[in-house]
């Protein structure tokens, strides 16, 4: 049985982290095995949307912090380390299709990373969300402080990140860390997913590429590749798809390309 298991069904990809005993916890393995699967997933153009969840009670505790003594035990391991959980986080963002974190149970520290790497998050009233970062005398990266920061501004950011608090999911979802509040985090992802795999893919990758260039800050955009996606789009099979179909009043059927 593997750390990470993944499943396909409605076109929609399920990654599920598989350590229930330790809570779901990511070794540096793990990190580094997430960021090759969302990287295939991408390039599946039959995936029309992803879903990252974990087994059992927890979304995940976030770093396995019981190997730190092997893996981030001096300044030079730390930076490793943190290139591997940027790289996991980069392949969540990068994901051509929708990315939605479940989040049920506990979602701490770099394991609220990857949630903030996902396009959306959802929850049910088991969530605990919080980055214990400074309990632990650990600078949150840059990357995931940017992520923070553009998600609930500045002042919730810094409260999150100096109190070192965990929050329920009413909380998450009042800040702005949390899109949706259900009854089962799985189903209302599952919901929304379902609805965005109906839609033009090449839309979806050109909007998201754009926006979280434009969120992540300046420099952050590579305009050359905007400007590529745009086009790509304007002369793929699918615009004139969608443009047959809104004229014949029937439902569009993408192929993403």
């Amino acid at each position: 049985m593997s750390d990470i298991e993944i499943g396909i069904a409605d076109r929609v990809a399920t990654v599920t982290i598989n350590r229930p005993q330790q809570r779901n916890a990511m070794t540096l393995a793990m990190w580094r095995e997430m960021a090759r699967l969302f990287g295939r997933l991408s390039a599946d153009a039959q995936v029309r949307g992803i879903i990252l969840t974990g087994a059992g009670a927890d979304f995940s505790t976030g770093a396995d912090i019981a190997e730190f003594d092997q893996v981030r035990g001096d300044a030079r391991q730390a930076e490793a380390y943190e290139v591997a959980v940027d790289a996991c986080s980069d392949a969540i963002q990068a994901a051509r299709q929708p990315t939605i974190a479940a989040l049920h149970g506990y979602c701490l520290g770099g394991a609220n990373h990857m949630a903030m790497a996902c396009d959306f998050r959802v929850a049910d009233a088991s969530a605990r969300i919080g980055i214990p970062a400074a309990r632990l005398s650990i600078v949150y990266g840059v990357r995931s402080t940017q992520r923070l920061l553009a998600l609930v501004g500045l002042p919730a950011a810094k409260r999150l990140l100096f109190g070192a608090e965990r929050i329920d999911a009413e909380e998450a979802f009042r800040l702005g860390l949390v899109d949706r509040v259900g009854a089962e985090a799985g189903i209302e992802a599952r919901a929304l997913a379902a609805t965005m795999a109906e839609n033009a893919p090449l839309s979806i990758a050109g909007a998201k590429a754009i926006l979280n260039g434009l969120a992540m800050g300046t420099g952050s955009l590579d305009l050359g590749h905007a400007e590529a996606l745009i086009a790509e789009a304007a002369d793929s099979r699918d615009y004139r798809e969608g443009r047959d179909a809104f004229a014949q009043k029937r439902k569009p059927a993408f192929r993403g390309c």
